[in-house]
């Protein structure tokens, strides 16, 4: 058989069973693809709807490294004493200067403390902010309970204001009761405060700038 014959036979024969499959194996990919595409944008909106919702499940439960908070005072005082140090960050683009009053207090377990940020404006107008916080190590976070604090809500300083926010706090003594917690001795409070756009009440309350009248 010649060369001409033998191309003529290979022309003619029936596909492959690889090639039949080519196309298939194609679009069922394709739809894979797609398929993926749609699951981690549906993801990504769920993340964006329940960010709420895992801030206040993290508040409840201490999940994170966030705080829990409380609205009475702990049942029980323990001698256990625990060093909290306190740490203060400004994110970019605030004109504040933020820092705590006293880097480190000794408490013990279940009393009740107060302690002081030192906050102050260096912008030339009225300017906003809110504070975000964790403690460290993150599994305290369950044991360490505000009572009142200034980043439960929205800050204002005016151009050039100073002032001194507080911060009440006790351990609750459940930690006691916890054996991953018996060796802690120092538990660190950080706050970083960022920039917040002028509430829209406030900018409606702002008097209208003066036009100047034709002579």
């Amino acid at each position: 058989m010649d060369t001409r014959e033998t191309a003529e036979k290979t022309a003619g024969a029936e596909p492959s069973a690889d090639v039949s499959r080519a196309p298939r194996a194609s679009r069922r990919n394709g739809r894979v693809v797609v398929g993926c595409v749609l699951f981690v944008a549906a993801m990504v909106g769920v993340t964006y709807a329940s960010v709420p919702l895992y801030r206040a499940f993290c508040s409840m439960t201490g999940f994170g490294g966030a705080t829990r908070t409380a609205e009475g005072a702990a049942t029980k005082v323990l001698d256990r004493k625990i060093t909290v140090r306190f740490d203060g960050n400004v994110a970019p683009g605030l004109p504040w200067d933020f820092r705590p009053e006293a880097t480190s207090t000794e408490v013990k377990v279940g009393e009740t403390s107060m302690a002081y940020y030192f906050a102050a404006s260096r912008g030339r107008s009225e300017t906003y902010a809110n504070a975000t916080y964790n403690v460290m190590p993150s599994t305290a976070g369950a044991y360490f309970v505000k009572l009142q604090c200034f980043c439960f809500n929205e800050q204002k300083l005016e151009a050039g204001e100073k002032v001194d926010m507080p911060v009440v706090f006790y351990i609750d003594p459940a930690i006691a009761d916890d054996p991953e917690m018996d060796g802690l001795t120092t538990i660190t409070l950080s706050y970083t405060f960022f920039p917040a756009a002028k509430p829209a009440a406030a900018q409606a309350a702002a008097p209208a700038p003066k036009q100047k009248v034709p002579m």
